[in-house]
């Protein structure tokens, strides 16, 4: 029995060729303030996919993030509000700048609460970052008023959302900065690697000064940066996956609405991402299960189905934060989906079998155990 795990990154021989292609080239990563021929092709799919003037390779998502606050000039004494239901990168790069982060409550769909979030901004907040959980969109003209009307700036952590829309726009356009992961289960991937969008020529600028140790020509370093290049081959993979997007969201839709049919009639299991003036790009197919997660969880997994739980602990109460004196607000919707989601496998490298049997198995878990 072949095991289906939660995501696979899948790749074919058009990836092979653009690797091999920057191998024979010789020119492996490029120091320059544009970047090398494969960054500036992958740069060019991303600003026309979302429609935007800027698009920023680098080499991570979280990379992505840290260079964006950076450039917003986020410092000590500053305070950002993130959401604590989030992979701890969405926190982390805060420290890094040696702010604060600030953590508030979701809404029951697992994204920020645009009121926790505006009972926590103070004369301290700069910047909120809200994440596109799962790849479903986030409230973002609620969000956007509050930054608005307290001149906090918008970031957008869209490492999981790449190709999904809010209110007809793509995520990562929904704000001054959208942040895009290229991490080898996200919805497109180059291995490692991530992406800034922005209509804002000043950000930009700096952006491409930062991910290159603030230079500009020779070493005639302007600003402070860092190493976050995004390499020829890596660029070379994503451009590849830039082309592929579509069939890739197109079959994760087909086989959310597979297991959306095998579920019905389980009123244990609550499918809690569905609004209609937004698109959803299943970079998970998250469960809220009312009772019993752990055991089906367990009976999935010995039954060759890699579900899993994203996330069981909530960022502000990992150690890290628990040692920084952030661990103690009580975050009650968090708290719940930690104790309650469950994420089924629906990547594109699933075939239609693996679904119906994936579908097959949580059914038989559920009834037994909901």
């Amino acid at each position: 029995m072949d095991f289906l795990p939660i995501n696979v990154p899948v790749l074919g021989e058009a990836e092979k060729r653009a690797v091999l292609s920057v191998m024979d080239s010789g020119k492996l990563t490029d120091g320059s303030y544009e970047g090398g021929r494969m960054v500036k092709e992958f740069e060019s799919k991303v600003r026309r996919l979302l429609g935007v003037k800027h698009a920023i390779a680098v080499n991570s998502g979280t990379a992505a993030l840290h260079s964006v606050l950076v450039a917003m000039g986020v410092k000590g004494g500053d305070e950002v509000v993130v959401p604590s239901f989030t992979f701890v990168a969405t926190a982390n790069v805060v420290l890094a700048c040696g702010a604060k982060p600030v953590f508030v409550d979701t809404k029951p769909d697992y994204n920020m609460d645009p009121e926790k979030f505006r009972k926590a901004v103070t004369k301290k907040t700069k910047v909120v970052i809200p994440v596109h959980l799962y790849g479903y969109p986030a409230d973002m003209d609620e969000l956007r008023e509050v930054a608005e009307r307290h001149s906090v700036r918008v970031v957008e952590d869209a490492a999981e959302s790449l190709g999904a829309e809010y209110h007809g726009r793509q995520t990562g356009t929904l704000s001054d900065a959208g942040c895009f992961s290229l991490y080898a289960t996200k919805v497109a991937t180059s291995g490692e690697g991530g992406a800034v969008s922005t209509d804002s020529d000043e950000l930009a600028d700096r952006l491409r000064l930062i991910r290159n140790h603030g230079v500009l020509h020779g070493y005639d370093s302007r600003s402070l940066g860092f190493n976050y290049r995004l390499p020829e081959m890596a660029a070379a993979v994503a451009s590849v996956q830039m082309d592929r997007l579509p069939g890739f969201l197109e079959a994760r839709r087909r086989n959310a609405r597979v297991l959306d049919e095998g579920r019905r009639g389980i009123p244990g299991a609550e499918f809690r991402q569905r609004e209609s003036d937004r698109t959803h790009v299943y970079y998970l197919y998250t469960l809220y299960l009312k009772k019993n997660r752990d055991a089906v969880l367990e009976r999935l997994n010995s039954k060759g189905v890699g579900a899993a739980v994203y996330f069981r602990t909530p960022v502000h109460k990992t150690p890290l934060y628990a040692s920084e004196g952030l661990s103690g607000k009580a975050l009650t919707q968090t708290e719940s989906a930690c104790g309650h989601v469950l994420s089924l496998p629906v990547h594109p490298g699933l075939s239609p079998a693996d679904v119906d049997r994936v579908s097959r198995e949580f059914t038989r878990a559920a009834s037994a155990l909901l």
